[in-house]
């Protein structure tokens, strides 16, 4: 009994998706992931709400554009979460600077060390 229920969570931690926009979700749905959730504005926190609390993911990448659609509560919870891991994109908008200041905030949360960067 033990082992279907190892068997069981294994599985749903493999699983992966993708919340975001048109170009987000297109090229991932081109490379063969399969649970791709184009979203606009209106949608963007029930659809992150709805994948975080299914249970059945193991890593959710949403574009960054969503983040700010997430009300502070949840987004404080998800953000502390390694399971589901829930990463968000920068946009090709976005500065280099910002890029590393998120790669180090995710390996301190998910790897527990400090990341310094210059």
């Amino acid at each position: 009994m033990s082992e279907q229920i190892s068997k069981q969570k294994t599985d749903a931690t493999g699983r992966l998706a993708i919340v975001g926009d048109r170009e987000l979700a297109i090229g991932y749905r081109l490379i063969g992931i399969d649970d791709t959730f184009i979203v606009d504005d209106e949608e963007a926190s029930t659809k992150i709400q709805e994948l975080y609390s299914s249970g059945e993911f193991g890593l959710i990448i949403a574009s960054d554009s969503v983040r700010s659609k997430i009300p502070s509560k949840f987004l404080s919870e998800i953000v502390g979460s390694i399971e589901p891991l829930v990463l968000f994109l920068p946009s090709l908008k976005e500065t280099a600077e910002e890029d590393k200041e998120s790669i180090a905030a995710l390996a301190k949360r998910v790897l527990g060390i400090n990341m310094e960067t210059n």
